[in-house]
C-alpha cells in the first residue's frame, strides 16, 4: 500500500500520516525531510516554492514510495504534482485532509520550529487542486487528533475490505 497524506501545511499531514502508519503497520516518511536546504530556505523567507523547486523534490517523494510502500506526509497541492508521484512510485492512494482556512491558521500560528510560516497558508490554498475521485479520499480533520485517526481508518477500511488494520 503507498498511501499520501496530503493537504496544505498545518492541516495536520505529518501528525496524522505518523499515527496511520503505526496504525497499519507500515513505514512513514515526511516529505518536508526530502526538501533541499535551498527550498526550506525559501519558504522560511516567505517566497511559495516554483514547480522548479518542487520537480527534483518531488522526485524523491516518489522514489521514496517506489522503493518502500508505506504513508507519506506530503502536500502534493496540484494534480500535476500527484501524477509526478505515480509516475515514478506507481499506484499511489491520496488522503487529502481539509479544514477551514481559520482552523489552519491556528495551528501554523501555534506551531513551532517549521520552515514554514503562516504567510504562505493563502499562496498554499490558491495552489491546492481537488482530489479527483478516482485519487484517494477527502477526510475533514477539524477534531481532535484521535477523532481524525479513527475516521481516516473507516475510510481506508471501507475502501479496502482487504486492510489489515491493527488498531493495536
Amino acid at each position: 500500500m503507498r498511501l499520501v497524506v496530503m493537504g496544505v501545511s498545518g492541516c495536520g499531514k505529518s501528525s496524522l500520516g505518523a499515527a496511520l502508519a503505526t496504525a497499519l503497520a507500515l513505514p512513514f516518511t515526511d516529505a518536508d525531510d526530502l526538501h533541499p536546504a535551498a527550498n526550506r530556505a525559501k519558504m522560511a523567507a516567505g517566497q511559495p516554492l516554483t514547480d522548479a523547486d518542487r520537480w527534483p523534490w518531488l522526485q524523491a517523494v516518489g522514489a521514496v514510495l517506489a522503493s518502500n510502500a508505506g504513508v507519506v506526509a506530503c502536500s502534493a497541492l496540484r494534480r500535476s504534482y500527484r501524477d509526478r508521484l505515480r509516475e515514478t512510485a506507481g499506484p499511489v492512494q491520496f488522503l487529502h485532509l481539509i479544514a477551514p482556512r481559520e482552523v489552519i491558521a491556528e495551528r501554523l500560528a501555534a506551531r513551532r520550529g517549521h520552515f514554514m510560516p503562516l504567510a504562505l497558508l493563502d499562496s498554499q490554498l490558491a495552489t491546492l487542486e481537488p482530489l479527483a475521485p478516482a485519487e484517494g479520499w477527502t477526510l475533514n480533520v477539524s477534531g481532535s487528533q484521535e477523532a481524525n485517526l479513527g475516521t481516516a481508518l473507516q475510510l481506508l477500511r471501507a475502501a479496502r475490505s482487504n486492510f489489515q488494520i491493527d488498531r493495536g
